[in-house]
């Protein structure tokens, strides 16, 4: 298999040249085509390689392809190559098989629109990226994947750039994640400086020779960075904004792509973590105050798309929980289930848009699980998973994180507590969209609803499809279905489960195991109850708990106020001090200023020189006369 890792990535690059190149000449169902099938022949690439690594032994379980060596100086060298092992195969087969239903429900969806082949060249591009990203087999490769990925969001995010806003979303985007991969490189400087390669293997091996406090410094360095990728406080701010692309789009950054990368690169880090308690500590800090913080700010929002971007940011708080407390599997196996059921929720939304002429707004809708059936079971598959109802995949590795959280340890008590609370939250926020959207009287535009319609079967069937895995993705959890992803992913976080050997945590007994799954699980069920109650059976009880709690209600509608102090403290004074002394002294009177003074100075020296040249023969007889004598007069003298 290493012969072939290079297909991977491949395809999608292909299909970006193809349909960004010529993809103007074809017909939509060419561009569509190309660009669902580059995604397939990588899956199909995958599941080849996926199956010859189970073939293996758990420790031989890698394969390496070093295509060519990229840069080599003195005893430092970087090669292109890819790694297969345990970890980037189920980060592959995440990314090419729901990156694929996302291709192929895109075709529907992006029906008509005059940048539909421009969409599909960034999307494949997108893809790509992020396969150089989880397959790279060191940091300079995940790096390069890493920017790749943020390129392409800006592109996707801002793709329908004539409205300013869009444009403007996707220029945040950009700029948030620039200030977090400052930190990423800081990071990778000082993996160089201390240990003269980027390669993995060296790194992770001699991890344990570098002092403690370089290891510490490392792993929160690179902890800024991904902060910015997967929207952790306090670089959270771009994700809901990234609405502004097409839906598909949000479905395929928030499930596949992009915002998974920041808990990849900490977990394929574990080696560097698991050496520094201060780091661990937080990483799962800044997870769990995200997780709780983001499901806050959903339980207001009126834009069903910006619910779900909320709930993102939130659930990728719950992974840096379980990474932060050394669970590095349950990361990896809540990063796997999110891809399900969120891009299942995405798309979901986007065919109550479609339905709808694009409307966003919940004040809007009502009623709609009559006209849409296939979309509204669907979303309710999703609803469920997220909120962590027994016997759908979110329970399982949603439990799996509260569970390490609160035995692990580099867990306690306090983080369980949070992180059950926003659990609780989650489930009310997320019935609280499906019965504003579904259920109740309707409060479509009368237009509108003369044309309300099931999407098509190009857009029903992936939401079918990832239904069916919301439901029984989970289960690959369980120890003793199949192997149980956590013994699959062991050969990779072997150093850091020798590190936690002590797992005192099997100090904590399977009782009481069982008595906080059981207080989770009756956690959410109240959130449901409690928007059942809410939004079904007295509709008018928000407004009045909102007039009654004015001050909390425009806090959470306001979102904290935190852009507007970003604006204020960042963002104006930036601007201001770039126009006042970057371009109007700095640029305008000395970078124009030394320029136009030379063209000053040689244009004066050329007003003196031109006197000379009179086009009277007689004058310039009589210079040469005169240079001549003074040319004698010098030999002579001489």
């Amino acid at each position: 298999m290493n012969e072939y890792l290079w297909l991977i990535p491949f395809f999608p690059l292909l299909g970006f040249l193809i349909n960004g190149l010529f993809g103007r000449n074809f017909s939509e169902k060419v561009v569509g085509t190309i660009g669902a099938g580059a995604i397939f022949l990588s899956f199909v690439t995958t599941l080849f390689a996926f199956n010859e690594l189970l073939s293996l032994e758990p420790e031989h379980r890698v394969f390496i392809q070093k295509l060519y060596t990229w840069m080599a100086t003195g005893n430092f060298s970087v090669d292109v190559a890819f790694r297969f092992d345990p970890l980037s195969a189920v980060m592959t087969l995440v990314v090419t098989g729901v990156g694929f239903l996302i291709h192929v429900y895109s075709i529907g969806y992006m029906h008509g629109d005059r940048g539909f082949f421009r969409y599909f060249a960034f999307l494949n591009l997108f893809t790509f990226a992020m396969l150089l990203l989880v397959l790279g087999n060191n940091f300079l490769i995940l790096f390069l994947g890493w920017e790749g990925v943020g390129l392409c969001s800006y592109l996707l995010i801002g793709f329908w750039y004539e409205k300013v806003d869009y444009a403007n979303a996707g220029m945040k985007a950009f700029i948030v994640n620039r200030i977090g991969d400052f930190g990423f490189l800081l990071g990778m400087f000082l993996i160089f400086k201390h240990f003269g390669s980027l390669d993995f293997d060296q790194v992770f091996s001699n991890a344990s020779a570098v002092p403690a406090g370089v290891i510490t410094a490392i792993t929160l360095l690179l902890f800024v960075g991904a902060t910015g990728k997967s929207a952790q406080i306090p670089l959270y701010v771009w994700l809901p904004d990234a609405m502004a692309g097409p839906t598909p789009v949000s479905a395929l950054i928030h499930a596949a792509t992009m915002v998974t990368a920041g808990v990849y690169m900490v977990s394929r880090a574990s080696a560097l973590y698991i050496l520094s308690p201060l780091a661990l500590t937080v990483v799962a800090v800044v997870g769990v105050a995200t997780a709780l913080f983001a499901a806050t700010m959903a339980i207001t929002s009126q834009d069903i798309k910006k619910v779900l971007a909320y709930s993102t940011i939130s659930q990728l708080g719950y992974m840096f929980l379980a990474a932060g407390v050394g669970a590095f599997s349950a990361a990896i196996f809540h990063l796997m289930t999110h891809a399900f059921f969120k891009a299942l929720l995405f798309l979901g939304a986007g065919s109550v848009m479609h339905a709808l002429a694009n409307e966003t707004n919940l004040m809007k809708m009502g009623g709609l699980r009559k006209h849409l059936p296939t979309t509204f079971w669907t979303f309710l598959v999703g609803g469920l998973a997220i909120a962590g109802i027994p016997g759908f995949s979110g329970f399982f590795s949603k439990d799996e994180i509260l569970w390490k959280a609160f035995s692990s340890p580099f867990g306690s008590p306090v983080l369980w507590a949070v992180g059950a609370l926003a659990a609780g939250i989650t489930a009310f926020y997320i019935f609280r969209m499906i019965y504003l959207a579904f259920y109740g009287e309707s409060r479509v535009d009368p237009e509108v609803a003369l044309h309300i319609h099931e999407s098509p079967k190009v857009m029903t069937i992936p939401l079918m499809i990832l239904a069916v895995l919301s439901i029984i993705g989970g289960y690959v959890g369980i120890p003793h279905v199949y192997m149980g992803l956590e013994h699959f992913l062991e050969p990779v976080f072997e150093s850091s489960k020798l590190a936690m050997a002590s797992e005192a945590a099997e100090h904590a007994s399977l009782t009481t195991e069982l008595i906080l799954m059981g207080v989770s699980v009756l956690i959410a069920l109240v959130g449901i109850y409690v928007a059942y109650q809410l939004y079904v059976k007295n509709p008018e009880k928000p407004k009045q708990l909102a007039q009654s709690m004015r001050g909390l209600y425009t806090l959470l509608y306001n979102k904290y106020y935190v852009d507007e102090i970003y604006q204020a403290v960042f963002v104006k004074p930036f601007v201001n001090i770039s126009n006042v002394f970057f371009w109007r002294f700095f640029d305008v009177k000395i970078v124009d200023g030394i320029v136009n003074g030379v063209a000053k100075t040689f244009g004066g020296v050329a007003a003196v020189l031109r006197r000379t040249q009179t086009g009277v023969v007689q004058m310039y007889a009589l210079s040469l006369m005169l240079g001549a004598i003074l040319i004698f007069g010098y030999l002579i003298l001489r």
